[in-house]
């Protein structure tokens, strides 16, 4: 039987006061790949951070990779991300260093010392997003489309065991974004990467196991 890393019952999601989501039950396995969809304010990004311990689970159960996110406590929160990866619209990487550099900087911040391990580590992600020969180059001087292939390697680099990705192909034209979205299957495929992608682009979602849309403060599937 698959491992359930994702689970929620009867969950509200609220942005201070108001509640943006109600009645929301969804499970997730191991290797599932989810699109999430919905127009801009429907609840997509709260969704997403209240995964990922940004927003406080006030109503419902929640558990994802071992932890409870309704009993989660914020010295709790970095041992959850670590189990996680995330990649956002805006790639957010560190400008004034390279490729090997920005890896390196995540690893140590997350407590590896072996300069080898971290070497090996880095050659390893870089090898399966195609970027292994770009690694001395700095974000300057890659094409969006490489950037986010970087900020994915990042996403992957300690093992997460699941990817959540916030229209990570936002600032992509049509062809880096088709083949962005075509990277995450194959490393689905070939190494059973569970992934959560919100988007607005339907013709994108239609490459989906499962399709989530939010609509009127509810997620239909």
């Amino acid at each position: 039987m698959s491992e359930t890393v994702l689970e929620l019952k009867n969950v509200s999601i609220f942005q201070g006061d108001s509640m943006v989501l109600s009645d929301v039950n969804f499970e997730m396995k191991k290797g599932d790949f989810v699109y999430l969809i919905g127009k801009t304010g429907s609840g997509k990004s709260s969704f997403m951070k209240t995964l990922y311990g940004d927003l406080e689970l006030t109503e419902g159960e929640g558990h994802i990779v071992d932890f409870n996110l309704r009993t989660l406590k914020e010295n709790d929160i970095p041992f959850l991300r670590r189990r996680l990866g995330i990649v956002f619209q805006d790639f957010k990487l560190l400008p004034d260093r390279t490729v090997n550099s920005n890896l390196e900087f995540v690893l140590k911040a997350t407590g590896w010392t072996d300069k080898n391990a971290i070497s090996e580590r880095i050659e390893k992600v870089l090898d399966k997003v195609a970027m292994k020969t770009k690694g001395f180059k700095f974000p300057h001087e890659l094409s969006g489309g490489e950037q986010q292939r970087v900020a994915v390697a990042r996403a992957l680099i300690n093992e997460p065991s699941v990817i959540f990705a916030d229209e990570p192909s936002g600032n992509l034209d049509s062809t880096s974004a088709k083949n962005l979205h075509e990277l995450f299957f194959k490393l689905r495929d070939e190494f059973g990467q569970t992934f959560v992608l919100v988007t607005h682009n339907k013709e994108l979602a239609k490459m989906a196991d499962r399709t989530l849309t939010m609509k009127d403060g509810i997620i239909v599937e």
